[in-house]
């Protein structure tokens, strides 16, 4: 039976790639880790779980939610921050340097599951989409404020949607009528451009894309992949799951080559160098048992690193 720690992590949200992406850090009992997405908790018990008594594990996570299922544990830490401030906490905490570093970039089944919170299209609430609900900036803000080239600029970029123009104009309509404030309202002003058989895929990529604005998702993951290289000791391990092309792209890159450009640097000689070494060569998704299991899981990707050397 399962114990109520681990139905409450369940409920919060169930992990992809539980195990393939906590092996991917070959954990070393006495090694100090972080897990930068602590969520509903299930990869930091995992890591916890593999850890001796002198091992030890800081976790992030900026959504206040998520320090509700924090354990008890002298070797574990929470923080309350966006892993973006990785390298000032673990200062703060006297930690120069971990063995491994874990993230899982998807959002948790809780903010899907909480109409209030605004990140589905499914459910009716607010325009909000914060991880840190003490952040100003909210998704009804980015609507009703934002003009129409920079919200097209937006949809194109982050949600890939090739009517990114047409919607814009379709919004800053709507909104001369009346604020925009809801879920509903986002609905409507969408509904010309949802075919029956692309509707959901539509819908998904109008709400990510206001989603990573509003919490600036894309340059916060760039921020800690450079400083999780920094705070890497040699042969320490990065081990990432992403959920769309424009988390996995960036990481990708980054392993290859050091830069988000995926332009490899080379040496006098023309030789490749790269600070990372490729742990799986093909990127790891969930098994067709796990996706049924956790549909969520389906677009899950991981990819793990190994740090060649000091930067």
């Amino acid at each position: 039976m399962a114990s109520q720690d681990n139905r409450n992590e369940t409920a919060y949200h169930t992990p992809a790639l539980l195990y393939e992406s906590v092996d991917g850090l070959n954990i070393s009992p006495c090694g100090v880790y972080v897990d930068v997405t602590f969520g509903g908790g299930g990869h930091s018990r995992e890591i916890l779980n593999r850890l001796g008594e002198e091992g030890r594990l800081i976790a992030f996570d900026q959504d206040e939610d998520a320090a509700g299922n924090t354990f008890a544990d002298p070797r574990f830490t929470f923080v309350h921050s966006n892993f973006r401030f990785l390298k000032n906490f673990l200062r703060y905490y006297g930690i120069e340097a971990t063995d491994g570093i874990l993230a899982d970039l998807g959002v948790s089944s809780h903010h899907f599951d909480i109409s209030e919170r605004g990140f589905s299209f499914r459910l009716p609430g607010e325009l909000d989409m914060r991880m840190n609900r003490h952040a100003q900036k909210r998704a009804a803000d980015i609507l009703n404020e934002y003009e129409e080239g920079k919200l097209s600029e937006l949809f194109l970029q982050y949600g890939e949607l090739k009517n990114a123009r047409q919607i814009s104009s379709a919004i800053v309509r709507y909104r001369q009528a009346g604020r925009i404030g809801e879920t509903g309202d986002l609905l409507a002003i969408l509904e010309p451009f949802t075919r029956r058989e692309k509707e959901k895929k539509i819908l998904a990529q109008a709400f990510q894309a206001l989603r990573i604005e509003v919490n600036g998702e894309i340059d916060a993951l760039k921020e800690m992949l450079r400083q999780a290289l920094q705070l890497l000791k040699p042969g320490g391990r990065l081990s990432v799951i992403s959920y769309h092309s424009l988390e996995d792209r960036p990481v990708k890159n980054f392993f290859r080559t050091g830069n988000f450009e995926g332009t490899p640097a080379k040496d006098f000689y023309g030789n490749v160098e790269t600070p990372f070494t490729a742990v799986n060569r093909k990127v790891i998704i969930p098994s067709e048992e796990e996706q049924q299991r956790n549909p969520r899981s389906r677009s899950a990707r991981l990819r793990i690193a190994e740090k060649k050397y000091e930067i």
